[in-house]
């Protein structure tokens, strides 16, 4: 009885994550489904995609343990005199961390200390928290490895820096000037901060990381096999922090791994393929619909399946990117955001959904129709 038992709880905890990690068992779906249909191929999956979201996740975290990201952000707060200036160093901090360790750790990051320091100043932190989302969302859009969508059209379309940045710099700038607008609908009262100085204690620990990180960075570039960096990193946690292996969101790789095979089953399927293929060869195509699918599916998802059957990069670059606004769902970094506020403020779910959808989408509307103009 007891074994039956343990059986029926690990049945149903399973099942309660399924419930949580709505993108993953819609992909797992997809990809046993498919799978009726052909038989899959491992040459599906992209393990270069994968072994750079590991060793970015694993870094991370390590920064996350080491504090260095609070210590940088209370040192900057230090300065601050009234309530919409410290809206704007989390903004801005959390726009420019969100280009170097992804737009849902920046936000894990910053988020809740946010939300604490506006609670010391007895100022309610929806709106900078709402457009804080948007910063890490837009920010992290400048680089390959500000995001998952982005580390994977990098690589699947296999483009030269100059190329990607061509794309998401005019994008990013446009993005800095629509969150300094945004700032000013943050209400502005003088406040008086007195913060702890978070110490980084284990500095040595710190500086192996850190270069750990850039040479990560430079394997994203392709100044580096990445199988070089991931064998650093492995031997890195082995020696100094066993624990970060628990830390690696697995639940994010296995959605990639499901999404490769649903996409390579599905491109192996004569009819769909030929039909994609003759859609998304439509001029402006592949941007609406970057946009519009990652309003139901999210942006992830969403660039695996639309860069398999068109050659346009940079609509579907801009499309995915811009697709981050709008829905919760649109961006998964951005229930991030919402889940931490909702922990502190439960009554206000409403109040909080609605607004962020204000700032969305009225943000997705402006950048698809100035991106529209930009491209054409």
């Amino acid at each position: 009885m007891n074994n039956i038992s343990i059986s029926i709880n690990k049945m149903h905890l399973i099942k309660e994550k399924l419930k949580n990690e709505k993108v993953f068992s819609i992909s797992l779906f997809l990809a046993i489904f498919t799978c009726f249909f052909i038989r899959p191929q491992i040459s599906y999956i992209n393990f270069k995609v994968l072994v750079l979201l590991f060793n970015l996740m694993i870094i991370i975290s390590a920064f996350e343990n080491l504090k260095v990201m609070d210590r940088i952000a209370l040192e900057i707060l230090s300065k601050c005199k009234n309530s919409r200036t410290v809206s704007l160093v989390f903004i801005i901090v959390t726009f420019f961390a969100s280009m170097l360790v992804t737009n849902d750790v920046a936000l894990l990051t910053f988020v809740p200390l946010c939300i604490f320091t506006f609670k010391m100043a007895k100022v309610d932190s929806m709106k900078t928290i709402i457009i804080q989302t948007l910063a890490a969302n837009i920010g992290s859009s400048l680089t390959p490895m500000g995001n998952p969508q982005n580390l994977f059209l990098y690589t699947q379309y296999n483009l030269n820096v100059m190329q990607f940045f061509s794309v998401t710099i005019p994008f990013v700038i446009l993005g800095m000037l629509w969150l300094l607008l945004l700032n000013k609908r943050v209400l502005r009262k003088e406040i008086k901060l007195t913060l702890e100085i978070v110490h980084i204690e284990d500095r040595k620990r710190t500086i192996i990381y850190f270069v750990l990180f850039l040479l990560i960075v430079f394997s994203v570039f392709g100044l580096i096999d990445y199988k070089y960096t991931f064998l650093a990193t492995v031997l890195c946690i082995v020696f100094m922090d066993k624990h970060l292996v628990k830390e690696v969101d697995y639940f994010l790789l296995a959605t990639f791994i499901c999404f490769f095979i649903f996409i390579g089953n599905i491109s192996n399927i004569e009819f769909i393929q030929e039909y994609l293929k003759h859609f998304l060869q439509r001029p402006n195509i592949p941007y609406f619909s970057s946009i519009l699918l990652s309003q139901i599916v999210s942006n992830v998802p969403c660039s695996i399946l639309v860069s398999g059957f068109t050659d346009n990069w940079r609509e579907v670059i801009l499309g995915v990117n811009i697709g981050g606004m709008g829905t919760l769902i649109a961006s998964l970094a951005s229930l991030i955001s919402y889940k931490i506020y909702m922990n502190e403020h439960k009554e206000k779910n409403k109040i909080y959904l609605n607004k962020f959808s204000l700032y969305n989408f009225v943000s997705l509307f402006v950048f698809s129709f100035v991106s529209y103009l930009y491209i054409n």
